[in-house]
């Protein structure tokens, strides 16, 4: 040993730094292998731990019930949010015709005791346009097609008669049924006679 430290001490500074260095080199090395290796160990999730399968589906699990369970909610929510509207939607037409109807209902009491035509004939035509003017405020409005050409889109021929002139060919000369319209879209198709 002795003899070791003699040649430590003879040596050229040169070479005792080249053997620090070496040994500064091998130790960092050595430090970072054992690094790399707790990394690993702590990197390591599923193939070595099954408790951590277990941990994670039974949270996937969770997870997924749990938006299951929020959409089958929203869907039931919605189907009946959509019936109440349908439901309600002819609740303003309704309101609209029930003081028709009371017409109704007062003057068929009143007709009861009245001799005369004249005021039950004034009381129909009253109660009419008033009936007339609530379809019309919900937007309800009849087809005229009396003198006007044919139009498979709005009516329905249900005869054909000669043309009493060449102007009328092709076009309505008499209404049966009218047609209506609730905005754009038709809800009954006039029944007409077209002539030929």
């Amino acid at each position: 040993m002795e003899q070791n430290d003699k040649e430590t001490i003879n040596q050229p500074e040169d070479t005792i730094l080249e053997n620090v260095e070496s040994t500064a080199e091998q130790t960092s090395a050595e430090t970072t292998e054992e690094e790399t290796k707790e990394k690993t160990v702590e990197g390591m999730d599923e193939p070595n731990q099954p408790e951590d399968f277990a941990a994670q589906i039974a949270a996937l699990n969770d997870k997924y019930l749990r938006l299951y369970s929020e959409f089958d909610n929203y869907r039931k929510r919605t189907i009946k949010e959509k019936s109440d509207i349908i439901r309600s939607a002819g609740e303003d037409v309704f309101k609209a015709f029930i003081p028709t109807v009371d017409d109704f209902d007062r003057a068929i009491k009143a007709n009861e005791i009245v001799e005369d035509a004249a005021p039950i004939k004034e009381g129909m035509v009253l109660i009419y346009n008033k009936l007339k003017s609530a379809c019309l405020h919900k937007g309800l409005e009849a087809m005229e097609t009396v003198g006007k050409p044919f139009n498979a889109d709005f009516m329905e021929s249900i005869a054909s008669i000669p043309a009493p002139s060449e102007e009328m060919k092709g076009k309505v000369i008499d209404e049966v049924e009218k047609g209506y319209k609730l905005g754009d879209k038709v809800i009954r198709f006039a029944k007409v006679v077209v002539g030929s």
